[in-house]
């Protein structure tokens, strides 16, 4: 540098610095708009669509009214009149035990009555013949009562005799058991020639349906999707049997009386089914979808578009009341407008969006390729020291 140029140079230095100046910052500003041009976004899109909320559980299909046939009597099966899946009506002839026994027991009891009867009528007799004398004085007031007491004994052996005849013969009528009601026999537990012991227990011989049009499902709800379940919710469900098909049903009740499965308290959920067409049948295991909610053509994203915390270092906002928790950062046109939403239903999966503000096209900002994760991790060491605790805090 001559001494002409470098004379203006400290002549003139503050301008010189100023200028260096200008150049800096220049030279940073296209730097940082280059950085903030050359970042992308990653992005998750919104879509429109049904979203419902659900619970789901497994159940078994029984019929809503199920009645064991049994015997009050003990004996040899003499005949049967139904099978599994005969229909019947109420009052028909199910099965019929061997009656010797029985009517024996009849003809024994009736013995008795007669004879009982034939002791109160000389009982009567002689009654009447000694108050007859007594009130003549011909005889004392002791033998006078004897006889009232002798008749009055003979009375009551009359009526206990009676009671064990009509016993024998209700007896004998249970050797002919009929259909309580009118339904479907789904169960037959006994054969013919089997033996029948109702001593301290009435065995099971039938099990009847009563409508297998009509069924139910008994679900176990675990106690954290109770607090949902409501009376009248609609159920979809599928079976093994046909798995190409979706049924449909309703929660008719919610058991109070908790059980315990696994060390979690599950409430009993029963549902109604229509089997109208009897293509469901008993013990089949269904696969129940309870609808808690349902939205129809609604603004959704899924869930991960939610899980922002803070847009710090991610996008600019404009005051500090817009947040992850009351506006999404939407990219829109290769532009950032943040818009404010509410959350409405929730599934595994996805989110519903209630939003005046969204478009379509809409993609939510949740971060930018190259980002660094904030959090930090640490190691806890075993024994004493600062990282460690005080001493001997470490498992033992």
């Amino acid at each position: 540098m001559n001494k002409k140029k470098k004379y203006w140079v400290l002549r003139h230095k503050w301008l010189t610095a100023l200028a260096l100046i200008v150049v800096v910052c220049v030279f940073a500003c296209g730097m940082g708009q280059k950085a903030k041009a050359a970042k992308k976004y990653v992005t998750v899109d919104v879509t429109r669509g049904d979203i419902s909320q659900t619970v789901t559980a497994t159940g078994e299909i029984m019929p809503v009214n199920t009645v064991n046939v049994g015997s009050q009597v003990s004996g040899t099966i003499e005949e049967l009149y139904v099978d599994y899946n005969s229909k019947v009506k109420q009052g028909d002839l199910l099965l019929k035990i061997e009656p010797s026994v029985l009517q024996a027991s009849v003809d024994e009891a009736k013995a008795s009555l007669e004879s009982a009867k034939s002791q109160l009528s000389l009982a009567k007799n002689d009654y009447e013949r000694n108050k007859t004398l007594y009130d003549s004085d011909f005889i004392s007031r002791a033998e006078m009562e004897k006889a009232l007491s002798t008749y009055e004994q003979a009375v009551q052996s009359v009526k206990r005799m009676q009671s064990q005849y009509d016993r024998a013969v209700t007896n004998l009528g249970y050797a002919t058991i009929t259909s309580p009601v009118d339904g479907t026999v789904i169960s037959r537990k006994v054969d013919k020639g089997q033996t029948v012991a109702a001593s301290f227990q009435t065995p099971d011989l039938f099990e009847i349906a009563e409508d297998l049009t009509k069924m139910q499902i008994e679900t176990s709800v675990s106690e954290a999707d109770i607090g949902v379940i409501k009376e009248g919710q609609a159920v979809t469900f599928t079976v093994d049997a046909y798995p190409k098909q979706k049924f449909v049903g309703s929660v008719r009740q919610i058991r109070l009386s908790p059980t315990m499965t696994s060390n979690v308290v599950v409430y009993t959920v029963v549902i109604d089914v229509d089997n109208s067409d009897l293509r469901l049948m008993p013990g089949m295991t269904a696969f129940v979808t309870i609808i808690i909610a349902a939205a129809n053509d609604a603004w959704k994203a899924q869930n991960s578009a939610f899980l922002l915390r803070s847009f710090d270092g991610i996008v600019d906002v404009p005051n500090a009341d817009v947040t992850p928790n009351s506006h999404l950062a939407v990219k829109r046109d290769n532009d950032v407008v943040f818009v404010k939403y509410d959350k409405g239903l929730v599934t595994a999966t996805e989110t519903q969006i209630i939003s005046d503000e969204v478009m379509d096209g809409d993609k939510i900002i949740v971060g930018y390729v190259g980002q660094e994760s904030k959090s930090k991790s640490s190691t806890r060491r075993n024994g004493g020291g600062p990282a460690g605790g005080a001493p001997g805090a470490g498992p033992r």
